[in-house]
């Protein structure tokens, strides 16, 4: 397969560009893992007989092999990152493909191991070429506009879910076959129609922590540990407590996603103008306020629409974390990005492998409680947040490392 060199394809038409392989990987990405996700807790409840004990344990095993990112470090040095992320894309798409052939916790945790080792190494060298191919002074905007395409086309696929599954009596198996199959054939063609792009700076091929990133790690960790909250127990309550439906909970997530898409390119552009420590903020803040709320359900019984409308909240504010992204853009040493990228990747999911099933446990008990755990959460990041500087480089990483002023001549 030829390689081009990233300053090659400045004049090529926009949809040769790298920037067109990763709106192509950003679609492809949630057509099957949106798919799984939108029927996931109905499957689990319907089919399996789950309860809040066993989807705690399947969202722990599907977090560890993002605790084992790190390992992607040493796959690349053997492959090359475009060719591990699209082989990663026909393993999540092919996991997709056979789930509903495993309807018992011990078949959808095998299923869900394979479908994670897909999705987790995916996103994580994607996070590394998204940093490695967009320009600085743009990354924020183009981050945004991927987001939405994402969305978009989590959006077709929820909107194909809910007109034909009750109209055509649709099974679990047939829409789980037909998600999964285009997702591989989309990562198939990108085979097919892109090159190998070549980053300006090679990338180091061993593990790497430095002690200048130790606010980046640590804000990592904080959003893995606090969003893993909210995508384990969210949707599982909405089912549980609310009775939500198939259709009813993919239009929630359908609505949430025409949001996203509208908004996510204007967040980018505000974290473009604002900086990483406001957005970050900003988010932090709004996250507090709203696991406050998701008290406020259980403790004075609020109707399933205040619940939808927390749900939607949500996920806005999640669209501002493309602010700790752009903030480690900034302060990276251009060869760290790749082994880095698998670092915070690891960091990040150290929290989600033990949470939900401790959580899990927490759940049959207090349900308030575990929304108490993430508002605490939110406070601590937005804590971390305030010791970013407004504008992040290296040697000026947070507000206690001040930039060394030059030596006078």
């Amino acid at each position: 397969m030829k390689t081009v060199h990233l300053s090659e394809t400045r004049d090529w038409p926009i949809w040769r560009r790298p920037v067109a392989l990763l709106a192509l990987m950003a679609a492809a990405m949630p057509i099957a893992f949106a798919t799984w996700s939108a029927l996931l807790n109905n499957f689990v409840v319907e089919m399996a007989g789950f309860d809040g004990s066993d989807i705690g344990w399947l969202h722990t095993v599907r977090e560890i092999p993002g605790f084992l990112a790190i390992g992607v470090i040493f796959i690349i040095i053997f492959v090359r990152e475009q060719v591990l992320a699209l082989v990663s894309l026909v393993l999540l798409g092919f996991a997709t493909i056979i789930t509903a052939q495993f309807p018992s916790l011990g078949g959808l945790l095998f299923v869900t191991l394979l479908s994670s080792i897909g999705f987790h190494y995916y996103e994580t060298v994607n996070q590394s070429l998204q940093l490695q191919w967009i320009d600085k002074a743009r990354a924020p905007q183009v981050l945004g506009i991927l987001m939405a395409v994402g969305s978009g086309a989590t959006l077709l696929a929820y909107g194909a879910i809910v007109l034909t599954w009750r109209a055509f009596d649709l099974s679990y198996d047939l829409v789980y076959w037909v998600a999964g199959s285009v997702t591989v054939g989309l990562a198939l063609l990108a085979f097919w129609a892109f090159p190998q792009f070549e980053s300006p700076n090679p990338q180091t091929k061993k593990m790497i922590l430095r002690k200048r990133y130790w606010l980046y790690y640590l804000l990592q960790f904080m959003s893995g540990a606090r969003r893993q909250i909210f995508v384990v127990f969210a949707g599982f309550m909405m089912v549980e407590k609310f009775g939500f439906s198939v259709s009813e909970i993919t239009t929630l997530f359908m609505v949430t996603l025409v949001v996203n898409m509208v908004v996510a390119p204007q967040l980018g552009r505000a974290v473009a103008y604002f900086g990483e420590r406001a957005a970050l903020i900003v988010e932090y803040a709004g996250l507090f306020g709203i696991f406050a709320f998701y008290i406020g359900l259980y403790l004075f019984d609020w109707s399933a629409t205040v619940a939808a409308s927390l749900y939607i909240l949500n996920n806005i504010f999640f669209s501002l974390a493309l602010a700790i992204k752009t903030y480690f853009q900034k302060i990276a040493d251009p060869g760290d990005i790749a082994p880095t990228a698998a670092v915070a990747f690891t960091i990040n999911h150290i929290a989600a492998v033990f949470l939900p099933a401790s959580l899990g446990y927490l759940w049959l008990v207090s349900p308030v409680s575990v929304f108490v755990a993430a508002a605490c959460m939110a406070l601590v990041s937005l804590g971390l947040s305030c010791l970013i500087p407004r504008h992040p480089e290296p040697g000026n990483e947070t507000v206690i490392a001040r930039p060394i002023p030059s030596p006078a001549e």
